[in-house]
């Protein structure tokens, strides 16, 4: 494609069509031989990467939720996770942890990996994605609290901006008993800081 050729409107122009457009925009080729198959990749990683605006995460979470008398807290921490900053498209990544403390029911934990999957892959915001993480199991079981905590790296602060590259965010979302107690949320945060513990 020559760098003066017009792309079709927006409503016309496939994925491919506007990654191509980008390639020219920045200055490079799209024909070069490193970049003719581009297009095509990009938007397989892009269908990948965005995969959560398809999915439900209440009608998942349905799947998989069990009556039980347990009513100490549950945690799973140190889940990976990997999004996409909704300012510049570029990656965030760290850890999630997530507790809560049941009345009546629990969910498989799998699906709590799971639920995080569905959120962070969309364009987010670390705030949100805590947020919604915490509402969502909240409405799904009703549970005396909730607390979810997110460590991440953002590539928007590493790569470009202030380019710092040790840098992390920390945002929580504290719900029920998490919010109104102090010593549920103190062992909450005194258990996901204990890297020692063998697992």
């Amino acid at each position: 494609m020559n760098p003066t050729t017009e792309v079709p409107s927006l409503t016309s122009a496939s994925f491919e069509d506007l990654v191509r457009e980008m390639i020219v925009r920045i200055g490079e080729d799209p024909e070069r031989e490193g970049l003719v198959r581009t297009p095509n990749r990009v938007r397989r990683s892009w269908e990948f990467l965005s995969r959560g605006y398809k999915e439900d995460p209440d009608a998942m979470l349905r799947k998989a939720l069990f009556t039980v008398t347990y009513d100490e807290m549950v945690i799973v921490k140190d889940i990976e996770m990997f999004s996409l900053c909704e300012h510049h498209m570029l990656p965030f990544f760290g850890k999630v942890h997530v507790a809560y403390i049941p009345k009546g029911k629990v969910i498989g934990l799998s699906k709590i990996p799971r639920l995080i999957e569905i959120f962070s892959r969309r364009l987010q915001i670390q705030e949100r994605l805590t947020t919604q993480i915490a509402e969502t199991i909240q409405k799904a079981i009703e549970p005396q609290g909730v607390g979810v905590v997110i460590e991440a790296r953002h590539l928007c602060m590493m790569m470009r901006g202030v380019e710092k590259q040790h840098s992390a965010a920390v945002t929580s979302s504290m719900l029920g008993c998490f919010r109104n107690e102090q010593e549920t949320r103190t062992e909450f945060l005194s258990l996901i800081r204990n890297r020692t513990n063998g697992i």
